[in-house]
């Protein structure tokens, strides 16, 4: 069974004009249990609004979304949230972290806000897995970068969420420490069999997910199994330089 499923996926906004703008055009995609998935585009292709629906953060306009065996349209605002805190975890470029609170504090800050009681043999386990266990005590303000992002991810983790849905997650950090993160999701995907859907525009943290999907105007224009970074940045390129032409001939 697929962690994600999306199928006919299609979102449209209002311009400022009244004109509609099809941020999504029908997108189908499964996403499978215990694989790293990384999407990538221009701006303006999709690639946050897909994440954000199939995350159930934001309703589609048409199409459905499945978690596991569960369709998203099908649930209730109460329901819906109540799903995203037990089955699905969140990071984010920006930590989102609350600085009044301690790393464990906020790491268990979901568990406590669904009423649940944590498992502590997991949360030590998690805790351990990404090396913080010395630093609960301390507020993020005492945290590097990496490491506050380490504490996010450790957050997401909380529940035991059937998937992790990550938005730019490295997009805050420098060279070394992405890469220390992105280790790190790798290692959740090998070692727990954890799920991650990434959004990036790097090619290098790209590399690190076992396949990569491209989307522009609200499709997917590529859909590949791990091509590595140089061949990833060849193809955003070669798109890029198609929508020059393409902007080139419409003036």
């Amino acid at each position: 069974m697929s962690a994600v499923r999306v199928q006919g996926l299609t979102r449209i906004y209002s311009s400022s004009g009244g004109e509609p703008v099809h941020a999504l055009a029908g997108i189908d995609a499964d996403f499978a249990h215990g694989t790293f998935t990384a999407i990538m585009g221009p701006s303006g292709s999709g690639k946050s609004t897909l994440l954000q629906a199939a995350a159930g953060l934001d309703r589609p306009t048409a199409g459905s979304v499945r978690i596991g065996d569960i369709e998203l349209s099908a649930l209730s605002e109460t329901r819906l949230t109540k799903l995203r805190r037990g089955r699905i975890g969140f990071v984010f470029q920006a930590f989102n972290l609350i600085g009044a609170l301690t790393v464990e504090e906020n790491i268990l800050l979901p568990l406590r806000l669904a009423g649940v009681r944590p498992d502590r043999a997991w949360i030590d386990q998690v805790i351990e897995r990404i090396g913080l266990g010395h630093r609960l005590r301390h507020r993020p303000s005492a945290l590097s970068g990496g490491q506050q992002q380490r504490v996010a991810i450790a957050r997401a983790l909380a529940s035991r969420p059937e998937v992790i849905f990550c938005d730019e997650p490295t997009g805050a950090l420098d060279t070394t420490t992405a890469a220390e993160v992105l280790d790190l999701l790798r290692g959740l995907v090998d070692e727990h069999e954890q799920t991650v859907i990434m959004v990036t525009h790097d090619p290098v943290a790209a590399s690190y997910a076992d396949r990569v999907m491209v989307l522009a105007d609200g499709r997917i224009v590529h859909d590949m199994p791990q091509p590595g970074a140089a061949r990833i940045a060849e193809h955003l390129a070669a798109l890029g330089h198609r929508r020059s032409l393409a902007n080139g001939a419409v003036r």
